[in-house]
């Protein structure tokens, strides 16, 4: 899929993008400062790594400024099994629509590769704006001590077939 220009909310254009190796300090920094991990999960994030292995062995998008390419938010597709594996917002972006040009944007990534849906195994704050978004609930991830001691939403986004 080719990146696209659109408006996030009333800010300024915002591109998505293929992320690239070049990315990875970035992307790690997003996760590890992301104020959603705050708190009782932060041990969850401490020692997170987006890698240039990860880049390159998965559909990672950016949605970026256009004069400076800062990063804005970013997210994570696994085709098969169909997941979203990660998403993260910059916490200074968010409230701007950049989370739903993201899911927007997975969503037709999805499409172009033919699933019918796909799965989000959420972090427990962001269970609203998920739903908000179009998933549906389906069921509970239970926790896997130590490196998730919590249990989490699982939710699934249906991917309407290409018209």
């Amino acid at each position: 899929m080719t990146p696209s220009i659109t408006r996030a909310g009333s800010g300024p254009a915002v591109t998505v993008r293929r992320a690239t190796a070049r990315d990875a300090k970035r992307l790690t920094r997003l996760v590890r400062g992301s104020r959603a991990y705050e708190g009782p999960y932060a041990a969850m994030v401490a020692g997170y790594r987006v890698g240039p292995d990860y880049i390159e062995a998965h559909r990672v998008f950016v949605a970026a400024g256009p004069a400076d390419d800062r990063v804005l938010g970013f997210y994570s597709l696994i085709v098969a099994p169909p997941e979203l594996d990660l998403m993260f917002v910059a916490n200074d972006a968010q409230g701007l629509g950049i989370g739903r040009l993201l899911v927007a944007h997975m969503r037709d990534e999805a499409r172009a590769a033919h699933l019918d849906q796909v799965r989000v195994v959420s972090h427990p704050p962001a269970e609203g704006f998920y739903r908000s978004v179009g998933a549906l609930r389906t069921g509970t991830a239970l926790a896997q001590p130590p490196a998730v001691a919590w249990d989490r939403p699982e939710l699934v986004f249906p991917i309407d077939p290409a018209i």
